[in-house]
């Protein structure tokens, strides 16, 4: 499950060394299109240093991004969006007649991509365009993601690597400062978080503060440098620059969130926010890349619950559970002690090692259903204890684009007791293979231009590995298991749940605790995990209605294909001929399946 960057997110043509064909064929206007997104590129690429680290690409020539972190200024933020200005501008000027059916979809998706990113640009509060109202809250801000990117992201090798993890180190202080200034003046336009989002997000930031040799901050340069052999006291080094650095920025900014009590109310939707009905129309738009009105994924989300339901009661009573709702099934196999891993770091251990036997278990069915399969191998790995609180239960971050990282499937284990056994399958395959990993494994590996490669787009890889769920189970995968099928529906239940509440928490001003009842009588989740989850959906609007919007859409492109192509419909083909191209709104989407079957019909 990931989260859109804000200067990665219109990252586009290759750089040189990447590119492979230096130009696709093709007539004037895609030259001129080609031209201009690889100047996007090299324009977006030069703002995020961290993303140059995500890419495996701060080396060489940008080999400086490796000691620098992204800016959080005011005059960047104002930056960010200028630079999105002019390159609408450069986009609009493109003809779309004249381009190739692939160019015209390179275009449209980087086209949207702009226009999406200028409209959510007017709500003058939160990030730089409008996907994300608050600064700082427990999923948001430095404090929150640096020290998991410095921890997993920054490479260390040699000496240099880990001088700059220190220059990056001094440089998480002045971000946090910048962030601050921000937050400052978001509250003076009237965007304060709501009281729960703010007593969470400082529960995590005390929890930041350790003594400077058990900071993972420190442990993690300290270790790694000892474990290359490298010469220096790294460890001394990196506590001198966390206690006189980190910590008193840390301090500033709990003390200004702790400020903001006073002014917070418990209302947890934007709608209370400035032209916060808009925010939340703009939010829907650029997370689910459809025109759906909240009102429609609302009672989507209803009608989708229902159907997954009654199939879910089916299985249910066949395994004797027979007693009160669905939900409330569901709800007391989550309590079944003989499902849960003991809470202790062995039987963790354990659950991880489980987890990479699902990886292994569903690759031999892999070339019946993919015709091209990812060559960068996937990893699964426990979430870090100190940002497991606010962390959502899984999520996947890709490999790096020189083989440096593999793909990683990390998985929260706060609490066994929300990963019961029934549930671990339908996980994994969503955040590994033929979920997230494939899907952008082969966006990567692809010879699509880095548009293709690294652009995200929520409704279209979420969608896709929610797809992937179901898909598992056309594989075979829970045969003899119907528990399990349970563990996917339930998790299917859980994402039409999400429908119900965003909508409900944003358009309709529910309370927080209507919004998790509303989830746990749907879903059965345990009430800690729909906390967590509810809580995410306050401070990130819109973004979980991405994924059973994109799933219903895959579901649907694909029966019309096979409905159109009949016996000659191939799910190998079909599968190649919507991955391969890359991320894309599910617009565009549709613009592809057609020109599939019109090309198979051939």
């Amino acid at each position: 499950m990931g989260q859109i960057d804000r200067r990665g997110f219109l990252l586009t043509s290759a750089a040189a060394a990447l590119a492979g064909p230096a130009l696709a064929q093709g007539g004037a206007e895609d030259h001129k299109l080609r031209a201009l997104l690889d100047a996007m590129y090299e324009e977006n690429l030069a703002a995020s240093p961290e993303m140059a680290t995500r890419l495996g690409l701060d080396k060489g020539a940008r080999a400086a991004a490796k000691s620098q972190l992204d800016s959080e200024s005011l005059a960047d933020l104002a930056g960010d969006r200028a630079r999105n200005a002019g390159q609408l501008r450069r986009l609009e000027q493109i003809d779309g007649a004249k381009l190739s059916p692939r160019s015209r979809s390179d275009w449209e998706t980087v086209l949207f991509t702009a226009r999406t990113n200028a409209e959510g640009a007017r709500f003058d509060y939160g990030d730089a365009f409008g996907s994300g109202p608050y600064v700082l809250s427990q999923l948001s801000g430095a404090y929150q993601d640096k020290p998991d990117f410095l921890g997993t992201q920054h490479q260390i090798e040699t000496a240099a690597d880990a001088d700059a993890y220190l220059s990056r180190l001094e440089a998480f202080a002045t971000v946090m400062d910048q962030e601050s200034e921000r937050v400052r003046r978001d509250v003076d336009r009237g965007a304060v978080p709501p009281d729960f989002i703010i007593a969470k997000a400082l529960t995590q930031m005390r929890g930041l503060k350790t003594a400077p040799a058990d900071s993972p901050l420190v442990r993690s340069v300290a270790d790694r440098a000892k474990a290359k052999g490298l010469a220096g006291d790294w460890e001394a080094r990196a506590a001198a620059l966390y206690s006189g650095k980190v910590v008193p920025a840390l301090d500033r900014q709990i003390a200004l969130m702790d400020g903001l009590r006073a002014k917070a109310t418990h209302e947890a939707g934007v709608w209370r926010l400035p032209e916060g009905e808009a925010y939340y129309r703009h939010a829907l738009r650029n997370m689910t890349t459809t025109t759906l009105s909240a009102d429609e994924i609302h009672e989507l989300g209803l009608e989708t619950a229902r159907s997954l339901s009654a199939r879910a009661d089916v299985l249910l009573k066949g395994q004797g559970y027979t007693k009160g709702t669905v939900g409330e099934r569901i709800a007391a196999l989550f309590k079944e002690e003989k499902y849960h891993y003991a809470n202790t770091d062995a039987a963790k251990e354990r659950l991880i090692a489980d987890l990479n036997k699902y990886v292994e278990g569903i690759r031999p069915k892999l070339p019946a259903y993919f015709g091209q399969l990812p060559q960068a191998p996937v990893e699964v790995r426990r979430v870090p204890k100190f940002i497991e609180a606010g962390a959502p239960g899984g999520y996947y971050n890709r490999p790096a684009l020189d083989g440096s990282r593999p793909g990683i499937y990390w998985i929260n284990l706060r609490d066994t007791a929300e990963n019961p056994t029934w549930t671990l399958k339908t996980l994994t395959y969503h955040e590994a293979i033929p979920g997230h990993h494939l899907q952008r494994t082969l966006q990567q590996e692809g010879d699509a231009p880095m548009l293709r490669r690294t652009a995200g787009f929520p409704a279209f890889a979420e969608g896709w590995a929610l797809y992937t769920e179901q898909l598992a189970t056309e594989m075979g995968m829970y045969e003899g298991d119907p528990l399990g099928e349970v563990g996917m529906l339930q998790a299917a239940l859980f994402r039409a749940a999400r429908l119900v509440v965003d909508t409900g928490l944003h358009a309709k001003r529910w309370s927080r605790e209507k919004a998790i009842g509303t989830m746990v009588a749907i879903d059965g989740s345990p009430v800690s995990s729909a906390t967590t989850e509810i809580e995410r959906y306050c401070v990130r609007p819109g973004q979980a209605c991405s994924y059973m919007v994109g799933k219903l859409t895959w579901l649907r492109l694909r029966e019309k294909a096979k409905t159109a192509l009949g016996p000659r419909f191939d799910i190998r083909q079909f599968h190649d001929a919507v991955l391969l191209g890359g991320a894309m709104p599910l617009t565009v989407l549709e613009g592809v399946v057609d020109r599939h079957v019109a090309a198979s019909k051939a």
